[in-house]
């Protein structure tokens, strides 16, 4: 549970670099959702009560509603951590319903493919084969739209957002069994960062 906690934060750090700088709605709320997917139970409440509030008000605010997705998802995975499988199924159902809705929603929005993406890989990492290969397609998905819609700039942006990105598509082709993908991804991670720490980790 460790090991995916700080899986979920390093991926969802993605949010404060691939989206470009305007008046984001994860600035009100990464910091509570970061603590409380480290453990900060009053963190992670706060953070879904901010969007509880927000989605009182405006119902069908994509990014509120796939942040309280992703907090549902974290209190899904306590459940289970817990032994209440009845209560973390139910969780992890309604989280993955209310991202999805925030997708349809707002389908072109970074702010909302990029924390799907990266709970949904992060996840499908923890789960069984016959509930993880499905969101891990969707993760990978996600993550390739945001390639696709920040192609004119992504070069532009930092190292670590474009590592993280690039990373979480390579691997995720890799666990589904596409190697040929895989393998056009980490040659493009290699070529485009050269001499950092992710153009180690695909030429490994």
């Amino acid at each position: 549970m460790k090991t995916m906690r700080i899986s979920v934060i390093a991926v969802l750090m993605l949010t404060g670099g691939l989206v470009l700088a305007q008046q984001r709605f994860d600035d009100l709320v990464r910091c509570d959702f970061f603590a409380g997917v480290s453990g900060n139970k009053e963190a992670l409440d706060r953070g879904m009560k901010k969007t509880e509030e927000i989605l009182a008000n405006e119902p069908n605010h994509a990014e509120a509603k796939v942040w309280h997705g992703s907090g549902l998802m974290t209190r899904s995975g306590e459940a289970f951590q817990k032994g209440d499988y009845q209560n973390g199924m139910s969780l992890w159902q309604q989280a993955l319903k209310e991202m999805e809705q925030a997708v349809q929603l707002d389908p072109t929005n970074v702010g909302v493919l990029i924390p799907r993406g990266a709970v949904l890989i992060t996840a499908s990492r923890f789960t069984p084969p016959e509930m993880g290969k499905p969101i891990l397609e969707v993760g990978v998905a996600d993550f390739e739209k945001v390639l696709k819609l920040q192609e004119a700039y992504f070069s532009s942006l930092g190292t670590h957002p474009r590592g993280e990105l690039l990373t979480g598509i390579a691997e995720g082709w890799s666990r589904l069994g596409n190697q040929d993908k895989a393998r056009q991804y980490f040659e493009r991670i290699a070529s485009e960062l050269s001499g950092s720490v992710y153009e180690q980790k695909a030429r490994a």
